[in-house]
């Protein structure tokens, strides 16, 4: 006999290199020490943390994060999950007829009872990465750690198990995942913050355009080619208009 595990969604998992790590925790310093100088994120994102800015590409350590590490990510999920398909299915998803824009880089700033509710996002990719994490955040409980959410709830009683994956965060590790995948994080007690950053990346089909201008506010990072972006910011909140092009 055999037991077969069937429809697995795919997460990836990554690390960055300790200098970089560093450059962003001293961005993170920053931006926290004076936060009103970067835009107020929260008033469009689900979190009900202390505080979420909105950081810029000419900060020190963005461009190298989201060109060097998080955009290739994106494209090797892209290319985990689509080579495995027939080739007359993979749609658009063949290298050279499509584009990654990165569209929205954020600061999380978590402190004891700050909570992340169950949500999605808007895009096609979106990530976080982990920079700073209090010492009682440990596998001991649930406290502090990101869960990813299956598409029904968990329930041991009729054997519904493997519908929550808890992560627990450790600096400098980052996940990348598909938009619509749902995760939450929760709450610790105790003293200290804890940082992460989070962004969302759009897959575009079609051949990669001449550049427009920038909207403020707007990231645009591409995967080594120039492109157009997408007009506005796309965001975690249900109340934002979701990233067009599939």
């Amino acid at each position: 006999m055999e037991v077969l595990d069937l429809f697995p969604r795919s997460i990836l998992k990554g690390e960055l290199p300790a200098e970089l790590l560093s450059k962003l925790l001293q961005l993170s310093e920053t931006v926290l020490h004076d936060p009103n100088q970067h835009p107020d994120a929260s008033a469009k994102l689900a979190g009900q943390l202390s505080q979420q800015r909105e950081l810029l590409p000419h900060q020190p350590g963005v461009q190298e994060l989201c060109s060097g590490h998080l955009i290739p990510a994106c494209e090797r999920w892209i290319r985990h999950v689509v080579d495995r398909q027939p080739p007359q299915g993979r749609g658009p998803w063949v290298p050279g007829r499509y584009r990654l824009q990165m569209i929205d880089l954020w600061l999380n700033c978590q402190r004891a009872g700050d909570y992340n509710p169950m949500h999605t996002h808007g895009g096609s990719f979106s990530g976080v990465i982990f920079l700073r994490v209090p010492p009682q955040i440990t596998a001991a409980s649930f406290d502090g750690q990101l869960c990813f959410h299956g598409p029904e709830e968990w329930q041991m009683q009729s054997f519904r198990t493997g519908m929550a994956e808890y992560v627990l965060p450790v600096p400098g590790q980052f996940f990348v995942f598909p938009a619509w995948q749902p995760h939450s994080v929760m709450p610790f007690r105790g003293d200290g913050e804890r940082w992460s950053l989070a962004f969302n990346v759009v897959a575009v089909p079609g051949q990669p355009k001449a550049t427009s201008p920038v909207q403020p506010g707007t990231l645009q990072v591409g995967a080594g080619q120039a492109g157009v972006a997408p007009s506005g910011n796309v965001s975690l909140s249900s109340q934002r208009k979701t990233a067009k092009g599939f």
